[in-house]
């Protein structure tokens, strides 16, 4: 949803005790998001962990299991972002749960790629760079609505220069690729956490809220992760 010139929240957060009353209600209901994000990002890193060591990932990985297990988590973003209305909020966040062990599957492979050194190094550095632009978003009187049209065009940008590199496997393109990528999935935290804000003072409560707090954390999720991703394929240290 588009914020306006002047975000509404800039506002309702006047020093008034009805916006004191907002604002710490504000803070329980991103605190929330937060967590569900976290949580799922640490069921991915451990399903991610057990499925390369354990070597599950190497037995299925020229097999079609290996197809459902990369198709299977945008099916279930696909579920999320057109269903969510008709479902339960409990039936969303048990498949936001689904969706990041399954993310865990699909993203294993990269402990195959990469140093286990490297890889810790690049996920405190997307950590570090999240929080930072994260809290930029939530605390931000500036509208950033007018970036969000340029980001949206950069991720379909990126998303097609992929596909493109998936066959002439251009050295060059996937540098530009995981350049550009930083730089849209940084700016798309801020904004995500903005909008994500202000979808808060639309007063929905209940069950309206416990889905909003699902796709609020989805959201913020696919950014750290496809942050990291981008990180990892600029910075990371390959294995021998």
């Amino acid at each position: 949803m588009a914020l306006g010139s002047q975000p509404r929240w800039t506002v309702r957060t006047a020093d008034t005790r009805y916006g004191a009353e907002i604002d710490v209600g504000l803070r329980d209901y991103m605190l929330r998001i937060y967590n569900y994000m976290a949580s799922g990002l640490a069921l991915t890193g451990i399903v991610a962990y057990v499925a390369a060591y354990s070597g599950f990932i190497v037995r299925i990985y020229n097999t079609p299991l290996m197809w459902l297990v990369i198709l299977a988590p945008l099916g279930l973003v696909m579920l999320l972002s057109f269903g969510i209305s008709r479902m339960q909020a409990s039936t969303a966040q048990g498949l936001f749960w689904l969706y990041s062990g399954l993310m865990g599957l699909s993203l294993s492979t990269i402990f195959l790629v990469y140093t286990g050194a490297s890889i810790a190094r690049v996920f405190f550095i997307t950590a570090g760079t999240f929080a930072a632009m994260s809290l930029y978003g939530y605390t931000t009187r500036r509208d950033l609505s007018r970036f969000g049209s340029f980001l949206f065009m950069g991720l379909i940008g990126i998303i097609i220069a992929m596909l493109v590199n998936l066959f002439i496997r251009s050295s060059a393109l996937q540098f530009a690729i995981s350049v550009i990528g930083v730089l849209v999935f940084t700016g798309l935290t801020a904004w995500d956490t903005q909008q994500i804000k202000e979808m808060y003072y639309e007063g929905d409560g209940g069950e309206i809220a416990g889905k909003k707090a699902v796709m609020g954390a989805l959201r913020l999720y696919l950014d750290f992760v496809n942050l990291f991703m981008m990180l990892l394929q600029f910075v990371g240290v390959r294995r021998d």
